[in-house]
């Protein structure tokens, strides 16, 4: 069993992927096959396994989700109570209760398994910067 907490910075708003990260970790481990797993410590980002090559992905992701869940000062919001940090505060909490704070991926042959076009990221729900933590746990 190998465990490590990475810290991810983000400069607001969006997806940031560390996947060279975790595959370096992964390789350094020494694990021929076992289980992956991402957890991010937080509850206003979330984590996602999403196509890394094209980034109009990222910018249709975010603009959906800002739409689907826009500040609370947005007249659809108004029911919205929780604003004590601010009014990305609530929907951020929202948005990574639609998203996932865990992941799960096979390790095989001391790789990861993700396919082609897949990268690992953190997408950030809130306006301003923030330094995230995210544990990896292989066994």
């Amino acid at each position: 069993m190998q465990q490590t907490i990475l810290s991810v910075s983000t400069a607001g708003t969006g997806l940031y992927e560390f996947t060279d990260r975790v595959d370096r970790f992964v390789r350094e481990a020494g694990v021929d096959a076992g289980l992956l797993t991402l957890f991010v410590r937080h509850t206003s980002c979330s984590l996602i396994i999403q196509e890394n090559a094209d980034p109009d992905v990222k910018r249709d992701l975010q603009a959906f989700f800002s739409r689907l869940v826009p500040p609370s000062t947005d007249a659809s919001m108004s029911w919205v109570v929780h604003r004590i940090e601010g009014t990305d505060d609530m929907p951020a909490h929202i948005k990574a209760a639609l998203t996932q704070t865990s992941i799960g991926i096979p390790v095989m042959n001391g790789r990861l398994t993700l396919g082609t076009w897949q990268g690992i990221y953190l997408f950030e729900h809130r306006v301003h910067p923030h330094r995230r933590h995210v544990v990896l746990h292989l066994a």
